[in-house]
């Protein structure tokens, strides 16, 4: 209803949930995974792909998720890390 508080479980009164974040948490992991290879965190970073790979691979696709772009981030920052790794190749 307008005008009423939203409540501390993210409900404005006995409606549905309001959205609280605008990105995904998958973007959001990745985010942290580009902030640990900056640092040259790289056992953090591996962690965090990890987390995403399990994400990914039991996420069913919803509407408005564009998996194939989500799959492409994720090979995209296994690469990254590689060549943080090996610099030499």
């Amino acid at each position: 209803m307008p005008g009423q508080d939203t409540g501390e479980d993210g409900t404005e009164g006995r409606g549905a949930p309001v959205p609280r974040y605008t990105r995904r948490l998958t973007d959001k992991i990745l985010i942290a995974f580009h902030q640990a290879c900056d640092q040259r965190d790289f056992e953090v970073a591996d962690q965090l792909l990890g987390i995403l790979e399990t994400m990914v691979a039991r996420r069913e696709v919803h509407p408005g998720q564009n998996r194939r772009k989500t799959i492409e981030s994720f090979v995209a920052a296994h690469e990254r890390l590689w060549h943080l790794r090996h610099p030499e190749d």
